[in-house]
């Protein structure tokens, strides 16, 4: 029987894009794009452990980019930051981790859509983001910490218009921070077999986001931040992170409510693969064990080569032995201390069991018709002539929970309507119910975009502008308009409205109850909200008996 890694991300098409958004404004200066901006030696001046760091103050929101949170040298723990003398200028965005191409870049309409941000790259990347209402004010608000997508290969802080704080802050009169951290073989290469020194290499990318946690523990009522209420929140590789984090002892009590978007990661690597993957690598780079320090210094472009070949080879090993995952790789590994086990399986981790959390996914996530184009327009016979592709002798079994699911279904939604991602949602949700703890909610956002005819509908990193109030930071992929921005003031309130309390309920959406297994209460967020229950219950069970590659 074969061992799946449930990644719930989108760890293949992610590294091809990731989200950004656009909001409504109810009101004047809810979701302004610009305004005055104020910045001098003498306002918006906050004090770190580190020293002080000078911000500047746009449409009354105080902004500090690049802060350092820790330091860390090439595949070791980070350690605390720096101190300096004097007031550090934070007013720009720091290094994010280097990374492959982004290979979106290629498609001008995704280009257009998402509107990336890459940054500059530097492996001295552990940097901290921050939007609050007020400093040095004694208050205590509640704190929001995203986590980028991007699987744990790619992406940052920056990188989409829907992750500017601006207009959260504003809003919900909160303290939102991002961040980055190291990816890909700079964060997650396992060299464990060579030594006590590399013990933690492999997750040294995960240790980045607790060092990123413990800052803000110690740092952000200095910004108007309440310490003992942060709500970590992320989406896609972020939901993964999140995942993980939950699973985290060095994270406990670090943070008090959690929110996956499209990245419920149940299991991770296994260390025998992830060490696998590391000699490899070193095998490749044509290192011996006695040389491994040499590493250190490689070419940052020749150790990714080493690891991406390192990887395909390990995973036809794994693939040989009956395992079958999109996250393998790049990815923080059960190693027994920073991670003692697996995260959701095979059931929740205690040590969050007091944690509120959301989960949720879009309807479409990788929608087959936004990438081949002719899938827009297909009739039913031919959608379901590509069904049997993969359901065989249950595609009719297929076709009758799907009518029942989504009776107002259109062709194109039998081959786009997601089943990578919400199939692990829901499994990550029972597991939470039944731990009897702090409840979670579900949610499924069903809105569609009406950019570049639709073609985009409701798409992997969609609902981050409406979740941000960024509806119309972010028009090129929500379109800006009046729809649009209505449903970004109710999202964005649910989420504030969940990291102040727990519990999401807003003005605008219908009574949005914790989910169960036996109710499965799901959010459907559209033009018109409801609540639906355990509405694809059977069509699961059939999707569940083909597993998806990587859940």
């Amino acid at each position: 029987m074969k061992k799946h890694f449930l990644s719930a991300l989108a760890f293949s098409a992610v590294l091809l894009s990731s989200c950004g958004g656009t909001s409504k404004i109810e009101k004047p200066d809810a979701c302004m794009q610009g305004g005055e901006i104020t910045a001098s030696s003498t306002i918006a001046v906050a004090e770190t452990e580190s020293g002080k760091v000078g911000g500047y103050v746009e449409n009354g929101i105080y902004i500090y980019k690049g802060v350092p949170y820790a330091k860390a040298e090439r595949f070791m723990p980070p350690v605390a930051a720096d101190k300096w003398e004097g007031i550090r200028s934070s007013r720009a965005y720091g290094p994010t981790c280097p990374q492959g191409k982004r290979m979106g870049w290629y498609s001008d309409e995704q280009a257009f859509a998402f509107n990336w941000d890459d940054g500059y790259p530097d492996e001295n990347c552990l940097r901290v983001n921050i939007w609050t209402p007020g400093v040095n004010d004694g208050k205590k608000r509640p704190v929001m910490v995203w986590l980028h997508g991007g699987g744990y290969a790619a992406g940052s802080g920056q990188e989409l218009p829907s992750y500017d704080g601006t207009n959260l802050a504003k809003k919900g009169d909160v303290v939102v921070v991002t961040l980055n951290h190291r990816l890909n073989a700079l964060g997650f290469l396992d060299l464990s077999a060579y030594g006590e020194k590399y013990l933690k290499s492999g997750n040294v990318g995960l240790l980045d986001l607790v060092a990123a946690l413990q800052w803000v523990n110690k740092n952000i009522a200095a910004f108007g931040g309440d310490a003992s209420n942060v709500t970590i929140f992320g989406q896609s590789g972020g939901g993964g992170k999140v995942s993980t984090l939950l699973a985290t002892p060095s994270a406990a009590g670090l943070f008090h409510k959690a929110i996956v978007q499209s990245g419920s990661m149940l299991r991770t690597m296994e260390a025998k693969y992830s060490r696998r993957i590391g000699t490899a690598t070193v095998e490749a780079l044509g290192l011996e064990a006695s040389r491994i320090d040499e590493i250190q210094k490689i070419p940052y472009e020749t150790l990714l080569a080493a690891g991406e070949k390192a990887i395909a080879k390990v995973r036809a090993e794994a693939e040989k032995e009956g395992v079958s995952s999109f996250i393998f790789g790049w990815a923080p590994t059960v190693d027994g201390s920073v991670l003692p086990a697996q995260p959701f399986d095979p059931q929740a981790p205690a040590q969050s069991q007091n944690i509120p959390m959301m989960i949720g996914t879009t309807l479409h996530e990788f929608t087959m018709s936004t990438y081949v184009p002719s899938f827009r327009s297909i009739g039913k016979e031919e959608a379901v002539e590509h069904l049997k592709k993969k359901y065989a002798g249950r595609t009719d079994d297929f076709l009758k929970a799907f009518e029942k699911a989504y009776p107002s279904y259109q062709p194109k939604d039998l081959i786009d309507v997601d089943f990578v991602f919400r199939p692990g949602a829901v499994e990550q949700a029972k597991l939470k119910a039944a731990q009897q703890g702090a409840p979670v909610y579900m949610y499924l956002f069903a809105w569609e975009s009406p950019v570049l005819d639709g073609m985009f509908r409701s798409t992997h990193c969609m609902e981050i502008p409406f979740v941000f109030n960024n509806v119309v930071r972010h028009a090129g992929m929500t379109g800006g308009g009046a729809e649009a921005q209505a449903l970004g003031e109710k999202m964005s309130s649910a989420w504030i409205n969940f990291a102040k309390t727990g519990n999401p309920n807003a003005d605008g959406l219908p009574a949005w109850e914790p989910f169960t297994a036996e109710k499965g209460a799901t959010m459907f967020f559209n033009n018109t909200s409801e609540i639906k229950y355990n509405h694809d219950k059977e069509l699961l069970e059939v999707v569940r008996a083909f597993p998806t590659r990587g859940f």
